[in-house]
């Protein structure tokens, strides 16, 4: 059962830590999280290396994740009898979405194996079904979206913008990390106010998510 895998994983990384299933405000979501409550103390050196040697993306719902999710709900259009690709899904928020929105195949992309265990394990949650995958390239170029939340957090992600419109025709981007960048084929679609459960306290301008839509130019 994937749940107690990523149990397992979770708790060899921080001990007591525990997951739970956290419904996500403003949506109609839920999602396997960690479970902050448990959690109320300070990590010790050895966790503290652990945890940045192995980050559990996927035990959090990141900010861009649920703006995107929430974007996708209130316009179904986007997705709607669409092929769809979610780029680094971690738990699964955006693919999840996707496919309650009425898209026709859903893909769950992420490296990292335990990601794909949470994306699992988060839409059976949600009554959804998945496809699954761990290499972008891999993939063929047959995507109607891509859809992207909460990469961009690293600059050196920046010459990813290009490779999203490799496998799909459109790219719909959430991100809260970098603010104002410029490509040509991006256009900002405004921004939205979210926030990372377990909540981290982030600043105030994390919690402001920018959405980008590019669409490949035609041959």
């Amino acid at each position: 059962m994937p749940v107690l895998d990523l149990q397992a994983a979770l708790s060899a990384l921080i001990g007591e830590a525990r997951l739970s299933v956290s419904h996500l405000p403003g949506t109609d979501l839920q999602l396997w999280l960690l479970d902050a409550q448990n959690m109320d103390r300070a990590f010790n050196q050895d966790e503290t290396r652990r945890i940045l040697d192995e980050p559990p993306y996927w035990s959090f719902c990141w900010a861009s994740g649920l703006a995107l999710a929430r974007h996708l709900a209130a316009q179904p259009d986007w997705v709607r009898g669409k092929r769809v690709l979610d780029f680094g899904a971690g738990s699964g928020i955006a693919a999840i979405a996707a496919a309650r929105a009425g898209a026709c195949e859903v893909v769950a992309c992420d490296l990292d194996p335990l990601a794909l265990e949470a994306c699992r394990a988060n839409a059976q949650l949600n009554g959804v079904t998945l496809g699954y995958s761990s290499d972008f390239f891999a993939e063929a170029d047959r995507f109607d979206l891509i859809l992207v939340a909460d990469v961009l957090y690293d600059r050196a992600n920046l010459p990813l913008l290009d490779q999203f419109l490799s496998r799909g025709r459109e790219a719909l981007v959430a991100d809260s990390r970098v603010r104002h960048f410029t490509h040509p084929l991006y256009r900002p679609l405004g921004t939205h106010e979210a926030l990372t459960l377990p909540d981290l306290a982030e600043p105030h301008e994390f919690r402001r998510v920018s959405l980008y839509h590019a669409r490949r130019e035609p041959l």
